[in-house]
């Protein structure tokens, strides 16, 4: 089932066959391990690298140890080196105590940051960064020495990390809903893709929220039906004959039904809530690049501006004949080549962006499609497994029952 999850996840993120003429990187992140006590204690994994043709690669296969920490590392330098590209988010670090070393947690976790970096791994232009190598290929070592000699944003706790993210959104937040009136593009095809963002995540985030109440309802009918199950196994031992026998079996099918249920359940938590969460996750991403290019579109309109008020300063200077021409030349000169610097910028950023657009909605389609699909298959075969066996239990029952 984790297969068939992360080609949900990823389908055309999915490592490409060896015989494909393009690089292609195949990884896997697996073998979670909890590691010291308290509050120092971690999960630990392995992130295992084969079938790859980048001769950057040693050997057939790597097998590092990597950290959460680790990820949100390889996360936070991708995001600070590819500005126009929408880098995959990696799933949230649990403020729950008792809930972060909980087996199904461990594995909703592993199973999101191997689509993590697969995503990654599967990207034309990030599965050539060399972050993305170390990432792969050093030692335990070289990571923590990484990790801790930052500088910058990158030197910053987690907490620190994720309210800058949480900043960006709600700036771009602002911007979509007219709240604050910065410098913006004046571009109709750029205020339709904002506006379709923000509305996404409104609707994910809908959706997400009635996918879990769908598995909290599936695990408590479960449950009922478990307790329920020994309450009618109880009361069969206290009759005789067809009668006791009769509420012997019927409590057996309540809590043989009481399994399906609950193992349906974690179906579609892994299967259906989890891939909305990551689309939840994955819009998020979205709105920092837009938070992004709205910076480099400020940042190229504003030299632009400063520039024009050198050149009416040097054109004075040049008339009166001042003897600051010389520095003021060389200054305009300076800021040209800066706002030449920022438009290339944001030129990229908004080349990058369309493309990734495209890419983001592609695959979108596919993700939602499958997990919709296997949503609805999960549904009709829980649903024929009731029927089945409440249809068997029938017949025993009715002669239990006086004639009608």
């Amino acid at each position: 089932m984790l297969a068939t999850q992360r080609s949900i996840s990823g389908s055309s993120q999915s490592p490409r066959s060896p015989a494909a003429s393009q690089p292609f990187l195949s990884v896997s992140v697996t073998d979670p391990v909890k590691l010291g006590n308290g509050v120092q204690a971690y999960i630990s994994y392995r992130v295992i690298t084969k079938q790859t043709n980048f001769p950057e690669y040693q050997g057939p296969e790597k097998i590092v140890i990597r950290r959460y920490s680790d990820f949100v590392w390889l996360r936070d330098r991708l995001f600070e080196k590819y500005k126009g590209i929408f880098i995959p988010p990696i799933p949230e670090k649990s403020a729950v105590e008792k809930f972060r070393f909980s087996a199904e947690f461990i594995e909703m976790r592993r199973q999101a940051l191997d689509v993590f970096v697969n995503r990654i791994a599967s990207h034309h232009e990030l599965q050539q960064s060399e972050d993305l190598r170390t990432f792969l290929q050093a030692d335990e070592e070289t990571m923590e020495r990484l990790r801790f000699h930052e500088t910058g944003i990158f030197k910053k706790k987690p907490s620190d990390l994720m309210q800058i993210f949480k900043d960006v959104q709600s700036k771009v937040s602002d911007v979509v809903l007219g709240k604050e009136k910065p410098v913006e593009e004046s571009n109709p095809e750029y205020e339709k893709l904002k506006h379709y963002i923000f509305e996404l995540e409104n609707h994910l985030a809908e959706a997400q929220k009635h996918a879990y109440r769908l598995v909290k309802r599936h695990r408590e009918l479960g449950q009922s039906l478990s307790d329920f199950g020994k309450a009618a196994k109880l009361l069969g031992a206290c009759e005789g004959n067809a009668l006791g026998k009769a509420f012997s079996e019927l409590g057996a099918k309540s809590e043989a039904l009481s399994f399906k249920l609950q193992k349906e359940a974690h179906q579609l938590l892994m299967n259906f809530e989890e891939p909305l969460k990551d689309y939840v996750r994955a819009v998020q991403s979205i709105k920092a690049t837009i938070a992004e290019r709205a910076n480099a579109f400020r940042q190229q309109c504003e030299l632009a501006e400063t520039m024009k008020l050198k050149e009416i300063n040097l054109d004075k200077l040049m008339l009166t004949r001042s003897d600051k021409v010389g520095e003021a030349e060389l200054e305009y000169k300076e800021l040209k080549a800066d706002s030449e610097e920022a438009t290339r910028r944001f030129e990229t950023i908004v080349r990058l962006m369309n493309e990734e657009i495209v890419r983001f909605q592609e695959q979108k389609t596919i993700d939602m499609g499958v997990a919709f699909h296997e949503f609805a298959k999960g549904q009709a075969r829980l649903a024929n497994s009731i029927a089945d066996a409440w249809r068997s239990l029938l017949p025993k029952l009715e002669s239990c029952s006086p004639a009608q």
